[in-house]
């Protein structure tokens, strides 16, 4: 059988088996975990005291060639119990994975290549020869398991496809990444920094960074007043009893703060903005006429995140959402909810986000007590943002099981340049959290009525998303966006005085500049306005001075000669008003 013709996760297990091998052969005191496939590749866990080194990998994926070169059948084997115990006396985690098999009911069965024999369901290749195209990529630590409380293992990571060119149009992409990774494009570009004295997953925003943000805010607060939003600033720490009322404490615990004791009341760092924005709806009586109402707020929660998966600024567990809550009647639901799939998708486009993947996100049928309410309201509110999409003629997948607790959702994932998911805008619709709070209006026929209420992001929050932007852009932001627009650089100190007249002209119109007066090389202060991104570089040597002109260099490396100021401020003005992408 051809191994195009093999699953990519039967290729990749295969993959991890033949790793596993390599490393009895070369390190037989190693003990085996377990090597399971993973997206792009699979992984094996090993207990050796001595770490595997970089120079290992390289040992073992040559002996992997080897084994694939040597074209060795897999071949499924059973043991009874006593000969099983036999063979593997010698690795403990094997024994552990065989006794909860059986404590199951299940018959362990195995898989022999070569001289090596594995406990395995299968399956597998035909033999090792199908393998075309793999490498080992990395060394990590993990515990056994995965709990905490266990022994940490060695971890070696690879990866494995079908064909060679998807391997390496893989690792391309991977190497693409690097370049991009925000992490260090971050930290580069002055734009945000952690500290674990301070704590983890706590975003420090440096003055660039602070100035992406603001711009970002206002232009996002500009959006939301010109569509009917009211905004709205709430408490940092509210009293536990928000969080009981609204079912929070009970389906959500785990991922909120301990609480901290004032006067003898319990009080929670805020985990979302959801009661507040209820309470100040309930501080008076509201008309059908009123509605709907739609309150917003740059509201920053925290979270508790595992310190494993905190990365950057794009998992943490303090950051700002781009939060709003509609209050609005049955009937206005469906155009509330259309309203905001094209706030979302134009604040998408206008960042340069070209391709999304739109998921409707509905309650698990088989496991209806993981979800506050009753069928009808969750139907009519499924239904409602199916309407929604249908009426946008937006394809959508459905995510069985992937709702909120309270209500079912339209999430949002960008599609960034390197074609990899982030997620996005989400729109919640909610009947539940009217109910737990008591929240009213006067309908037309004079009683009582419970508004609908739509909880919504429409770009995320500020943190995932300016570090989604830095991988996206390359951190080549656009010019409205730049921390620093335009760079102003001399060839000579005899130009200086003119450059600061330039320079003094640029602020005067609001631009963002910097003037560079070292005596260092052209060259030299050009790559460094580079490695900071400024996409405009301003050169001013004796020529430019004489002509009262500039001589304006792009990120891209194009070079325009004999710009006169004003032409050139004018030009930048216009980029930043209409926004422009690079």
């Amino acid at each position: 059988m051809a191994a195009e013709k093999y699953p990519i996760e039967t290729i990749r297990h295969s993959a991890a088996h033949i790793l596993a091998q390599a490393v009895k052969e070369l390190f037989p005191e190693t003990k085996l975990g377990i090597g399971p496939n993973v997206e792009n590749g699979f992984y094996y866990d090993f207990d050796r005291e001595t770490p595997f080194s970089p120079e290992d990998l390289k040992k073992l994926e040559d002996r992997m060639r080897r084994h694939i070169k040597a074209a060795e059948k897999f071949e499924k084997i059973e043991y009874s119990e006593a000969e099983a115990r036999e063979l593997f006396k010698d690795e403990p985690y094997k024994i552990e994975l065989m006794n909860d098999l059986i404590k199951e009911g299940e018959k362990p069965t195995f898989y022999k290549h070569g001289n090596f024999i594995d406990l395995c369901r299968g399956p597998h290749v035909n033999s090792t020869a199908d393998i075309k195209a793999f490498s080992l990529t990395k060394i990590s630590s993990a515990y056994w398991r995965g709990d905490q409380n266990n022994k940490q293992l060695q971890r070696i990571y690879g990866l494995a496809f079908q064909t060679k060119e998807e391997l390496d149009a893989y690792v391309k992409r991977i190497e693409e990444a690097a370049k991009r990774d925000h992490t260090v494009l971050g930290q580069q570009m002055e734009i945000y920094s952690t500290h674990a004295e301070v704590g983890a997953g706590l975003v420090h925003w440096h003055p660039n960074g602070a100035i992406i943000r603001e711009e970002i805010e206002n232009f996002w607060k500009a959006e939301h007043r010109r569509r009917g939003y009211k905004y709205v600033y709430t408490p940092h720490i509210g009293n536990l009893g928000l969080w009981k009322t609204s079912g929070h404490w009970n389906f959500y615990r785990e991922s909120m703060y301990s609480p901290m004791k004032i006067d003898e009341i319990e009080y929670l760092v805020k985990p979302m903005n959801c009661p507040f924005h209820l309470h100040i709806y309930k501080t008076k009586l509201h008309s059908y006429r009123e509605l709907p109402l739609r309150y917003a707020e740059l509201g920053t929660v925290y979270r508790y995140e595992k310190s494993g998966v905190l990365h950057g600024m794009t998992r943490v567990r303090g950051f700002t959402q781009d939060d709003a809550h509609i209050l609005c009647t049955p009937e206005q639901l469906k155009d509330e909810i259309i309203g905001v799939l094209e706030l979302s998708l134009f604040m998408l486009q206008t960042f340069g986000y070209k391709e999304y993947v739109i998921e409707l996100s509905v309650r698990d049928p088989d496991n209806k007590a993981k979800y506050l309410g009753e069928d009808a309201v969750w139907n009519k509110a499924e239904g409602a943002l199916k309407d929604a999409l249908n009426i946008k003629n937006l394809k959508y997948r459905v995510g069985e099981g992937e709702a909120k607790f309270y209500g079912p959702s339209i999430d949002i994932k960008t599609v960034d340049a390197l074609g990899r998911e982030w997620q996005g805008p989400t729109i919640q619709v909610d009947f539940n959290l009217p109910e737990k709070f008591d929240v009213t209006y006067e309908g037309q026929d004079g009683k009582k009525h419970r508004p609908v209420m739509v909880h919504r992001t429409v770009l995320g929050s500020m943190e995932r998303f300016i570090g989604c932007l830095i991988e996206h852009y390359a951190g080549r932001f656009p010019l409205w966006l730049s921390p620093v627009q335009v760079k102003v650089l001399t060839v000579t100190d005899r130009n200086n005085k003119h450059a600061e007249k330039v320079h003094a002209e640029l602020l005067e119109n609001g631009i963002r500049a910097e003037l560079d007066l070292d005596t260092g090389t052209i060259p030299k202060k050009v790559r460094d306005a580079q490695l900071q991104k400024v996409p405009k570089i301003l050169i001013i040597g004796d020529k430019e001075q004489e002509a009262d002109t500039l001589a304006v260099r792009t990120l891209d490396g194009q070079v325009k000669f004999g710009v006169k100021t004003k032409d050139f401020i004018e030009e930048v003005l216009k980029e930043i008003k209409e926004k422009r992408l690079p």
